[in-house]
């Protein structure tokens, strides 16, 4: 058997990518032309998974006990099996390099655009946290029991309150306040694009074609697209003269 096995997040909504680190990986492999085969995983599994293939920890709890994570994905031609979206972008690029497969950093390996990128990531981190009063209690909604639960138990461990504290109350001021911020966020992300050569008619980080900084933002669309109710996916693409959309249309084809 050769070729490179994903391990996705499974859910009720069978075959969907819903996951936005998840996304990320699977963008990437598309995006490089990668064959793959996705095999599903429900949380509580996940550790198991990691320790029968050799996958070391993406990092340690805070009472010291490892982590294990998706995206993951077992790359059978080499046998390297590597953890976090960021590190398997990296590894792609360098066991698949252009020209056969597109650079996901859209650059020459000289020029170290994977420096750029992890910093593009880091001024990201507080515009993604935005979303979470919103998509982490709707992410939960949509599992299967196992995964349900254990998201559930994780979570509420991290943010110190229920999913449903977590989660505003539509119509309420908390909640008008809240998508406030997302929105906030987002006009960030639209600033950014703007203010290259191109202006407001730039679509991509990349310039006339995606890299991963693009992908990175698409995995959070898709996210918000696939867990929020339609009408918060119906207000996001109206932002910005509707570049969401737009931009989520032109990524279509590395889903």
């Amino acid at each position: 058997m050769s070729g490179i096995v994903f391990y996705d997040l499974d859910s009720q909504r069978t075959g969907v990518c819903w996951s936005p680190n998840t996304l990320k990986t699977r963008y990437a492999l598309n995006f490089k032309r990668l064959n793959y085969t996705t095999k599903w995983i429900e949380y509580p599994d996940i550790e198991n998974l990691c320790k029968e293939i050799g996958c070391p920890p993406s990092r340690n709890k805070p009472d010291g006990r490892p982590h294990y994570t998706l995206p993951l994905i077992h790359d059978l031609d080499t046998g390297a099996v590597i953890t976090d979206s960021f590190k398997i972008a990296v590894y792609l690029d360098k066991t698949y390099p252009a020209p056969a497969h597109p650079a996901l950093t859209g650059m020459p390996p000289e020029a170290n655009g994977f420096a750029l990128i992890g910093a593009f990531e880091e001024a990201m981190q507080p515009i993604v946290a935005t979303l979470y009063p919103f998509t982490i209690p709707s992410s939960q909604a949509i599992l299967n029991p196992p995964s349900g639960e254990y998201f559930r138990a994780t979570r509420e461990v991290t943010f110190g309150m229920t999913l449903e504290e977590l989660f505003p109350t539509p119509g309420s001021e908390r909640e008008a306040t809240l998508w406030k911020k997302v929105y906030d966020g987002f006009t960030t992300v639209d600033g950014w694009l703007r203010a290259g050569v191109d202006g407001d008619k730039a679509q991509f980080f990349g310039g006339k074609q995606p890299n991963y900084a693009d992908l990175f933002v698409a995995s959070y669309l898709v996210w918000i697209k696939t867990v929020l109710k339609e009408d918060k996916w119906e207000d996001v693409k109206g932002w910005h003269g509707g570049r969401w959309a737009r931009f989520l249309d032109a990524m279509k084809e590395y889903e």
